[in-house]
């Protein structure tokens, strides 16, 4: 049979294979997003998971509307907003600058290297019971748990992207007379922008995330202790409606370090799009 031949509906192959009709690529998310949360309401209502310990999506959404229209979630996200960006900021303060400079400096790096290899995979939530020694059981141990998770994804990140500098670079702004100075702010960090960006938004990920572990375990105010408070009071329909606000708020500090990432790195290759 020839590629002339048209199909029984009178449409062309070659139109057939290359598709009709086509949902937009942002309807997909939304599709799968729909599809879960029916299957929540679903097993729920049904029986097939206990709705006393597991509420439905509709009972978890409506209070979570409650407590944002009555005013009672902004404090919480208040309080481990300010956790999170602390523990953010010491992070990248320390973790940009050093690894800047191990990064330029194979001496230093081999110096140090067998610190950072021992501190990096040590679990943040090990340190706790010297965290409240120290610190107590307040703002500050959460603080430096959150900026000791977060600081080693932005040092790593960083350390790698100004050693991956390309040589024929480096070598060219030695040819044109640039100090060590103009070589480092002028193509070693445009260089490894990209990486330490992405060392910047792993971080605030760890960064929420032992903030929130913090006011869990240490009860520092916060979503997570606003969790554990109603867990500890059976009102499991607050204690899921808290969980999704902790979700929520992490997808949206996601999608603006996205968004500033993108802004920062507008003339990269890895944010042209390719004409279709």
């Amino acid at each position: 049979m020839s590629a002339e031949v048209r199909s029984t509906l009178g449409v062309p192959l070659n139109e057939l294979n290359s598709g009709g009709f086509q949902l937009p690529s942002w309807c997909w998310p939304l599709i799968t997003v729909a599809v879960v949360l029916c299957f929540w309401e679903f097993c729920s209502r049904f029986g097939i998971i206990s709705s006393r310990f597991i509420p439905p999506m509709s009972v978890t959404f409506a209070k979570l509307g409650e407590e944002a229209l009555s005013g009672s979630l902004w404090p919480l996200v208040g309080d481990t907003l300010r956790g999170w960006a602390l523990g953010l900021g010491i992070a990248m303060g320390i973790g940009i600058p050093t690894g800047v400079l191990l990064g330029s400096s194979p001496l230093a790096y081999r110096s140090v290297r067998v610190i950072i290899e021992f501190l990096r995979p040590m679990p943040s939530v090990a340190l706790i019971p010297l965290t409240v020694l120290v610190f107590g059981i307040g703002l500050k141990s959460e603080v430096f748990l959150a900026a000791f998770a977060a600081l080693w994804p932005v040092l790593v990140q960083t350390l790698y992207g100004v050693a991956d500098t390309d040589p024929v670079a480096v070598d060219t702004g030695r040819a044109f007379g640039l100090n060590g100075w103009e070589r480092l702010y002028k193509i070693k960090l445009p260089s490894a922008l990209p990486y330490i960006l992405t060392g910047v938004r792993i971080s605030s990920a760890v960064s929420l995330i032992l903030a929130v572990t913090a006011e869990l375990i240490i009860g520092s105010p916060g979503l997570g202790q606003a969790i554990e408070a109603a867990r500890q009071g059976s009102a499991y329909d607050a204690m899921y409606a808290l969980i999704l606000a902790t979700g929520i708020l992490g997808y949206l500090l996601n999608i603006g370090i996205m968004r500033m990432q993108c802004r920062l790195l507008h003339w990269h290759q890895s944010q042209r799009r390719i004409a279709p």
